[in-house]
């Protein structure tokens, strides 16, 4: 097991297997096509007594795992958001998993520390965030956003609440829109305020939080003795990538002392194309902000940049200080394991390091803006064919429609389109969700896959078409 000449064959072996992999990805269903339990049934119950040779272990790998995979990978995948991987990337990774580093502080791997800082320089500039921001590098957008409440909670309260624990008497409450992603629910249980004190604010047409009703609301909540204390806005929700109005949000937030958190875990990637960096006007009012390169920026999972005005706030919040810690370099560099929850932490940089230098910022805008355009020949499609309707605006790379044949009525539309989704799902050949707007079922047509390409995005409409007239 520990002979390396034996490991070097066996690695050998496993990159040919990755290399087939992509070479046949579009042979697999994207979708896994097995039953509940099925993958369980094919696991012995028991582990092995002796050794078991890694040819047995991989031919099983293909056999049982593979087979109860979507493949997030194939450029037929137009679910979710994507969670983008790219040839840099993953040699990264095999670099990074051969270190086998735990990078949680400066001491324990300082090109580990120092590069993870260059990067979030690097994003900061290729975003157009402001320059006196810092940033980290967190494991998803749903920890960033727990950090940035913890912070807003600690720093409201001059740090008390770590110290001494809920008085009781707190009442605090956050804003964000009915349109927010689910993590900032879960954050504000995670967090102690209580899910009934998270504020869903109504949206406008477009489905972008309403800065009126989040004014509105905010009053309210001051007369009836809450504290308001954080606001969060979205830039890119999750059902039709609707862009929160910061400008307007970041000026309520300053007129009421509240800390601004920006989610921006898909759109934050659309920052490094200069006309898109309107959806930003105002961010020097915020507090923090995250997005996720292992959404859009072809680096694989997990890999989130969580910026900050104030990291004093963020390291106060989070650091502690036992003796096996402490190292001569305290306060001469960042040691990360303050800036976050875990204090074990990847290294995560690297890989962000090895996609950024290999397709270079102009290679990243250009796959962003061929993105953008297949999403509004998708959304022209659904506009020009008389069997769909649209139910959103399409401001980044999610088109959100549904089949609505004349001569149905509304009740039989949400049975006909899962009807639709579940038959093209099965066929193997493109992989979609769905989600409501307004209370409509609608499917949702993602582009952000790294290995999409036009023919795929035909096809896959082209799929959904006939899939549709087979249906009415």
């Amino acid at each position: 097991m520990n002979d390396l000449e034996t490991f070097r064959e066996q690695a050998h072996r496993v990159v040919e297997m990755m290399v087939e992999y992509f070479r046949n990805i579009e042979d697999f269903p994207v979708k896994a096509q097995v039953r509940p339990g099925e993958i369980l049934d094919r696991l012995p119950h028991f582990p092995p007594e002796k050794s078991e040779e890694m040819d047995q272990i991989l031919r099983d790998y293909g056999k049982k795992i593979l087979p109860g995979m979507t493949h997030w990978q194939s450029p037929n995948f137009f679910a979710y958001f994507p969670a983008n991987s790219s040839f840099p990337s993953v040699l990264a990774e095999m670099l990074t998993a051969t270190l086998g580093a735990q990078c949680m502080i400066w001491e324990t791997s300082p090109a580990a520390a120092e590069l993870e800082e260059r990067m979030m320089q690097w994003l900061i500039r290729m975003t157009g965030l402001p320059a006196s921001w810092e940033g980290v590098i967190q494991d998803t957008a749903s920890t960033a956003t727990l950090v940035a409440l913890l912070t807003a909670r600690e720093k409201k309260t001059g740090y008390r609440i770590n110290e001494e624990g809920y008085s009781g008497n707190e009442k605090f409450r956050v804003y964000a829109s009915t349109e927010t992603h689910s993590s900032i629910e879960k954050a504000v249980r995670i967090a102690g305020f209580g899910r009934k004190n998270l504020v869903k604010c109504l949206v406008r047409d477009d489905l972008s939080l309403d800065p009126s009703d989040l004014r509105q609301r905010i009053e309210a909540d001051l007369r009836r003795g809450y504290t308001p204390l954080a606001v969060v806005g979205t830039l890119g929700t999750t059902s039709t990538t609707a862009i929160d109005p910061l400008e307007e949000i970041a000026a309520i937030s300053r007129d009421y002392g509240l800390w601004l958190h920006i989610d921006a875990a898909l759109a934050g990637s659309a920052l490094i194309l200069p006309e898109y960096r309107w959806m930003i006007r105002g961010i020097e009012e915020a507090d923090s902000f995250v997005f996720n390169p292992h959404k859009w920026l072809f680096t694989n999972f997990d890999c989130s940049a969580y910026f900050v005005k104030d990291k004093e706030a963020l390291i106060h919040t989070f650091e502690i200080l036992p003796e096996y810690l402490k190292t001569p370099t305290r306060g001469q560099v960042n040691d990360y394991r303050d800036w976050g929850i875990p204090l074990g932490r990847r290294f995560r940089a690297l890989k962000l390091w090895f996609v950024i230098r290999s397709f270079g910022v102009e290679g990243l805008q250009a796959m962003l803006r061929e993105h953008l355009r297949l999403a509004r020949w998708v959304s022209d499609q659904v506009d020009q064919d008389p069997l769909f309707e649209r139910l959103a605006p399409v401001p980044l790379n999610t088109v959100t429609f549904r089949l609505r044949p004349s001569g149905r009525n509304e009740e039989e539309l949400d049975p006909l389109n899962a009807a639709l989704l579940e038959a093209v799902n099965r066929s193997g050949k493109a992989y979609f969700t769905h989600t409501r707007i307004k209370g409509k079922y609608a499917i949702r047509f993602m582009i952000g896959q790294t290995h999409t390409r036009e023919h795929h995005v035909i096809a896959a409409w082209e799929r959904i078409r006939r899939t549709a007239l087979s249906l009415i």
